[in-house]
């Protein structure tokens, strides 16, 4: 198995999701991201929780040669979509596309289908997009 699978099952098993992982670098730090989401949202409980489970796997597996510091968080209420699977977790939020013929698309996803259509409720009505076609993607929030 690999370790971003182990920390899936980690994760899971405290009935959150895995939504990604990164390396970062920041102010010369390496940073190991860790995002995970919840049903309804993650609370700092549920990082903290996670993070227990994950650190000690981290010490007989590091993610990154030398040392860096492990962070555990929500992806937050602005998030890049890059999977099916995110969009699945982002059903009822503010999202904007941008698709491979280059059209812009803002508005609130409504659904996402088994076989890879997104429905984007639109000021225009409701946009059917193949997820094959979307080439960035986001999540927004209005103020």
């Amino acid at each position: 198995m690999s370790l971003e699978s182990d920390i899936k099952n980690l994760v899971e098993s405290i009935d959150l999701h895995l939504y990604d992982t990164s390396v970062v670098t920041e102010n010369g730090e390496t940073i190991y991201r860790v995002n995970v989401i919840g049903e309804g949202g993650t609370t700092m409980d549920q990082c903290v929780e996670a993070t227990k489970l994950i650190s000690p796997m981290l010490d007989v597996t590091p993610p990154v040669q030398g040392e860096y510091r492990l962070e555990v968080s929500s992806p937050g209420v602005e998030r890049k979509l890059k999977t099916l699977e995110h969009f699945r977790f982002s059903v009822g939020e503010k999202v904007k596309l941008t698709l491979q013929d280059k059209t812009k698309l803002r508005g609130e996803l409504k659904s996402v289908s088994d076989d890879g259509m997104l429905a984007v409720e639109t000021e225009a009505g409701t946009e059917a997009v193949p997820f094959d076609s979307v080439v960035k993607a986001a999540t927004y929030f209005e103020w």
